[in-house]
């Protein structure tokens, strides 16, 4: 079974939050099974994507185009100007298409994935209430300020409430994705994995 693992971008969203992820699902089971376990692609609002410091990328898909994903990942990246305007994921969380999209997909798929303040994407669009959740340690308290019914956690890499994970910071959404590989494939594929991308940190 090849799953489809649908990566959101944005304008301003962090390079490692949607990159680290895409890495490890794709190369996951390329010596080990003769069909890809995931089919991974990005998708967006509009084309191209400017993410952090520059780097443009182009979707694959446009969210109203892309197959029907059986796992979506929000990353994050983002954050104020200093005249107070938001960018990045931090516009994101208030944009309506984006929410709508994020709950269409969520009542279907098999996990919602979110990376550091992809949370606040999620818990604006209502995914979060009554579960437990993290973001990167600079927005932990503007997740918190989305609804007092989510159990905001730090000092912790990820989070699993089984239908919904998400990470810490950035580069944490590596080791997640190494759990959720071990989560739905097992552990030893994803030691694999991490040994082919010379990953020493996951356990």
């Amino acid at each position: 079974m090849t799953r489809n693992v649908a990566i959101f971008l944005f304008d301003e969203v962090e390079v490692l939050d949607f990159a680290g992820p895409y890495e490890v699902f794709s190369v996951t089971g390329l010596r080990t099974f003769t069909e890809k376990p995931f089919h991974v692609y990005t998708v967006a609002e509009k084309s191209p994507v400017v993410a952090r410091n520059g780097l443009t990328v182009i979707p694959d898909y446009l969210l109203d185009t892309c197959p029907t994903p059986d796992l979506i990942l929000i990353p994050g990246g983002g954050g104020f100007s200093p005249e107070g305007v938001a960018f990045g994921s931090r516009r994101e969380m208030d944009n309506d298409v984006v929410l709508e999209w994020v709950k269409k997909h969520a009542a279907h798929v098999e996990l919602v994935l979110s990376v550091c303040t992809g949370a606040l994407i999620l818990g604006n669009a209502g995914l979060l209430e009554g579960l437990k959740a993290t973001t990167h340690f600079k927005a932990l308290e503007a997740l918190r300020a989305i609804s007092p019914a989510i159990e905001v956690l730090e000092g912790v890499r990820y989070v699993d409430n089984g239908h919904v994970i998400l990470s810490a910071g950035v580069s944490a959404g590596i080791d997640m994705s190494y759990y959720v590989v071990s989560k739905l494939l097992g552990k030893e594929v994803a030691d694999e994995a991490a040994r082919y991308a010379q990953y020493d940190y996951w356990q």
